[in-house]
């Protein structure tokens, strides 16, 4: 299993390679605002560990493996974010808050999140009423 510092860059690598095509270290180096010799050395982790095939001055690409938790990685912080709205939570905050916390649940977790955040989209009344009870409770205060 990958670290959550792991994590972060399958998830920025395939986040890229799904807009560009492709992913070199400077532009993962910018999009997480890191020194390229930092990318380079965790390329080669990531390599070593078969999430990505890394040829030096070459380019990456990911293998089966890293495109798989790449997906995932991505649709977890998709999900956060939206659960995140979903329950109120000011947009200055979303992706701080998503980054704070995406490292620190089970896959259980986010599984259940997942759930929650399909039966109130799939009925719109369900986020009125929540909505109707935040309020209430803001008054309450």
């Amino acid at each position: 299993m990958p670290t959550p510092s792991m994590e972060d860059y399958l998830e920025r690598i395939y986040m890229l390679i799904e807009e560009k095509g492709y992913a070199r270290v400077s532009d993962i180096a910018e999009a997480l605002e890191v020194h390229p010799s930092s990318v380079t050395k965790m390329v080669q982790k990531l390599d070593k560990s078969e999430y990505l095939i890394y040829e030096r001055y070459r380019g990456l690409v990911l293998t089966a493996k890293g495109k798989k938790i790449g997906k995932r990685l991505v649709y977890r912080h998709e999900l956060l974010e939206d659960f995140m709205r979903l329950i109120g939570v000011d947009d200055s905050h979303v992706y701080q808050d998503v980054e704070g916390i995406e490292h620190h649940l089970s896959w259980d977790a986010i599984d259940r999140i997942g759930d929650l955040v399909q039966y109130f989209q799939e009925k719109e009344t369900r986020v009125y009423e929540l909505r109707d009870v935040q309020k209430r409770n803001e008054e309450e205060e």
